[in-house]
């Protein structure tokens, strides 16, 4: 059944240009949680979907996974969520809640998940995202942010942040000082390089080109950068790294970075690459050294990086826009031209996605 009546920014067709939208939520059920949207985060992976890049888009999609809002409606079983509270929503919103991912914390593995956007929710209607002006997701899946941090703040953390931290979670408490490279310096690699740090490793970010250094070096505190279009200094750095986050959603040549990992070295993909990646077997074979993938995290890893920002007091590198600029938002991302997370204001917009929720 349908429920409320609310504005969004949809994409009509593999253009990926967005317009406002008018649409229904589903019906609250008695586990639900309804919020109004204050901000929601623009991510590489919104832009890939949109364009029907990646899972095949069905339209009009509104996109959007790093949602802040705040409660004004709880369902009669809700517990842990209170009306006017801040919270915050990533990429999914739904699992089957009965399988081995499900019932030990990896629902975002579950064969059953459900996306934020462009995903058949349980009852059957279709999602939409966080570029509107509000949503309904069970409280399952609805994380609550920390006072002391801002709600603009948090967004990025609700992808991009617990992306780069759920495969790096491993090494909190390691004895051995750890060597990381993060391949990237986007809106998951700065984010990468925050954690990593915080977690106490040496840090070598790197890039394509010297264009960021001082960015590394000197606003996100990294230790060391490398330009991989440099051989001379490709080949300095072999066998000096424990880890590379690689974060790149395009193509680009991961063979290059294999020969920086040392014996047992691993690289983390987390970028959503459209095309295949190539690399050489013997790469690995000789060094014992692995390639593996991470998707997002789980909701209670979602939480973690949430209070883990609070208790390193970390400052998310962001720049707010208003909801209308959302297709300009698009273009600079997609030619890097944003330091290193754009953040939509959509509760402060001047046009009607903000007004039709109070």
């Amino acid at each position: 059944m349908e429920g409320r009546k609310v504005t969004g920014w949809a994409a009509r067709d593999s253009s990926g240009i967005l317009s406002p939208y008018s649409f229904n939520l589903r019906k609250p059920g008695p586990e639900d949680v309804l919020f109004k949207v204050l901000y929601c985060g623009v991510d590489h992976s919104d832009l890939h979907q949109i364009r029907n890049e990646i899972h095949s888009a069905t339209y009009p999609l509104v996109p959007g996974h790093e949602v802040v809002g705040k409660v004004i409606e709880v369902g009669s079983e809700v517990k842990k969520l209170s009306v006017d509270e801040i919270v915050g929503v990533g990429c999914m919103v739904g699992s089957c809640g009965e399988c081995l991912c499900c019932n030990t914390n990896k629902e975002q593995y579950c064969t059953e998940m459900v996306f934020t956007y462009n995903a058949i929710y349980k009852d059957g209607s279709f999602t939409q995202g966080g570029f509107s002006s509000a949503m309904v997701v069970h409280q399952n899946y609805v994380v609550s942010i920390p006072e002391k941090l801002a709600p603009e703040q948090a967004a990025p953390l609700l992808c991009a942040g617990v992306t780069a931290y759920s495969p790096l979670k491993q090494f909190i408490g390691s004895k051995k000082p750890m060597k990381a490279g993060i391949l990237g310096l986007g809106g998951v690699g700065h984010l990468g390089v925050l954690i990593a740090k915080a977690m106490g490793h040496h840090v070598t970010v790197i890039s394509s080109s010297d264009k960021k250094k001082e960015e590394a070096l000197t606003h996100l505190g990294a230790d060391c950068f490398l330009v991989s279009s440099n051989s001379a200094e490709m080949e300095k750095s072999r066998n000096s790294l424990d880890y590379i986050l690689d974060t790149v959603p395009v193509k680009h040549p991961l063979q290059a970075y294999i020969p920086l990992l040392g014996v047992e070295g691993k690289i983390f993909v987390v970028g959503a690459v459209p095309e295949p990646l190539e690399f050489n077997a013997s790469g690995l074979i000789l060094g014992k050294k692995t390639i593996s993938g991470s998707f997002i995290g789980s909701i209670q890893e979602t939480q973690e990086i949430l209070d883990f920002w609070v208790e390193k007091g970390l400052k998310t590198m962001i720049e707010v826009v208003k909801m209308e600029y959302v297709n300009q938002a698009f273009e600079r991302m997609e030619k890097n031209d944003v330091r290193y997370r754009f953040v939509l204001d959509v509760a402060g917009s001047n046009d009607s996605v903000s007004k039709d929720v109070s």
